[in-house]
């Protein structure tokens, strides 16, 4: 069995979930994470910031209801409305950085979220990617230099593909593949006790 973690790098509410995949991670390190990009702002859904008037006040609840960190450097960021949010160079940056350490690709999933909603940096930029390899102790190079590569721009679509091959519809979501078996253990918000519950039911049936 492993677990399988859809997210998207500009979803708040992944940012939220970091610390209850970290915390799931942390008591079952005999499960292998996968994680797989989403596509929440590609194609015609890719515009500044402005254009989804609903996303400050979304962060305020997520903040104010889970304690998930929105930084002062983020705020900054996105204050005039003109950045534009890019998963499919999220989903590019994310397979740069699991292709030179793939068992640490849900750490560095979380890293590239703090990146954004905390530091402020956009993901879209191969200098963030150089940052984050380095914090890793990654070779900042040869990350920054598969970010622009186009069998990078492949794998992030291949993730969007996965995501919706496994049935997908928003993010995050937390699934158990065991084989041909796909079972949801969390979508949104979820403790790390549910999930460990739903697990030990998956385990047991």
């Amino acid at each position: 069995m492993q677990l399988v973690y859809v997210f998207d790098a500009y979803c708040g509410w992944s940012h939220e979930f970091s610390r209850t995949l970290r915390e799931v991670a942390s008591r079952h390190p005999e499960l292998p994470v996968v994680v797989v990009s989403g596509g929440l702002f590609t194609g015609p859904r890719r515009m500044p910031i402005r254009e989804f008037g609903h996303v400050p006040g979304a962060n305020a609840k997520i903040a104010e209801q889970t304690g998930a960190e929105f930084g002062d450097a983020y705020e900054r960021l996105i204050a005039d409305g003109s950045f534009v949010m890019d998963s499919e160079a999220a989903a590019r940056g994310v397979a740069a950085l699991r292709q030179f350490a793939p068992d640490r690709a849900a750490e560095l999933a979380m890293d590239l979220q703090q990146a954004f909603y905390v530091d402020g940096l956009s993901l879209s930029e191969p200098a963030t990617y150089r940052k984050l390899a380095e914090r890793a102790g990654l070779d900042a190079d040869a990350v920054t230099a598969a970010f622009e590569a186009p069998e990078t721009r492949e794998a992030a679509r291949a993730d969007f593909r996965l995501g919706a091959e496994l049935g997908v519809t928003g993010f995050p979501t937390l699934l158990a593949v065991d084989g041909d078996r796909v079972t949801p253990l969390a979508y949104g918000h979820a403790t790390a006790d549910a999930i460990d519950a739903r697990l030990a039911a998956v385990r047991t049936s």
